[in-house]
């Protein structure tokens, strides 16, 4: 069976788990349970804390694993990303005293405090900076005035926190990041796992790209149907079938979800007619 550890709690666990159960894969019943076993898909999903994951997917003990790539870069660990997943996206950043700090050359001899000590020394050092890191496991916003560190590195969403602390973010972000599927590296499987994890990754595709694209289908007079195709040119080519008496097509057309709306009105205006929007079910790319 293909040893999947998924995310037990915090911001990764409910969208990896509505991803794999959209994927159709069983999902736990009870937040008690640690581990799922999936007969018909062949695999056994292991419910483990997220800044574990890339520890247990290294050492061999799973084979994949999704959890945040911030977490897999702080944890040191050799890893392969397979796939991003689009979710628990975060910019990671430093923030200090409003007006302290104007980017990282200013933090030579400075105290920083963060949950991420491993990231966040390997960005220091990638820098030529000579720093102190002090780890905390959480609310690091209040280290500067309680006097642990001159200076913070989290994640920062809307920055609301940092401002409600006297904080603000400088410089460049230290990394972006997201979820990931990911193994490691030179990971042998045998030819009946090795399968089951390919098709585990098609799955994923299919359901992340039926979460961007819908399909979009119309009439447009054949004499139109150029303007209407560049419109809509779809995620490969859209599929055209002539209809009764040759004035008029119908176009089929894979659109992104996020324009589907600009894309009827431009097709309303060159004449289309009949417009539908179906969502994708998951699909195999």
């Amino acid at each position: 069976m293909l040893r999947i550890a998924v995310p037990n709690k915090g911001a990764l666990s409910e969208p990896a788990a509505e991803l794999l159960q959209e994927a159709g894969y069983r999902r736990r019943g009870m937040a008690k349970e640690l581990v799922v076993v999936d007969h018909e898909n062949d695999v056994e999903l292991f419910h483990l804390r997220p800044r574990d994951i890339a520890v247990y997917v290294g050492s061999g003990t799973v084979d994949v694993g999704i959890t945040g790539q911030d977490m897999l870069l702080d944890s040191r660990t050799p890893a392969t990303e397979i796939l991003p997943l689009g979710f628990a996206r975060s910019t990671f950043r430093f923030a200090a005293p409003v007006g302290e700090h104007s980017d990282v050359t200013s933090l030579e001899g400075s105290r920083i405090a963060t949950s991420y000590e491993n990231l966040v020394g390997d960005h220091l050092a990638g820098h030529g900076i000579n720093a102190e890191v002090v780890h905390l496991d959480g609310a690091v916003e209040s280290s500067i005035r309680l006097g642990v560190a001159d200076v913070i590195a989290d994640v920062v969403e809307t920055g609301t926190t940092l401002r409600q602390a006297g904080l603000e973010p400088f410089g460049e972000p230290i990394m972006t990041s997201q979820a990931v599927l990911f193994s490691r590296p030179g990971m042998e499987l045998d030819e009946t796992t090795a399968h089951t994890l390919e098709v585990l990754e098609r799955r994923i595709r299919g359901v992340l790209v039926a979460r961007e694209y819908v399909l979009l289908d119309y009439d447009i007079p054949t004499a139109q149907l150029e303007r209407a195709v560049t419109i809509t040119p779809g995620f490969q080519s859209p599929t055209v079938s002539p209809l009764h008496g040759g004035e008029w097509s119908a176009v089929r057309s894979m659109v992104e979800r996020a324009h589907a709306h600009r894309m009827m009105d431009e097709l309303y205006e060159v004449g289309a007619r009949a417009i539908l929007v179906t969502a994708i079910q998951a699909c195999r790319i």
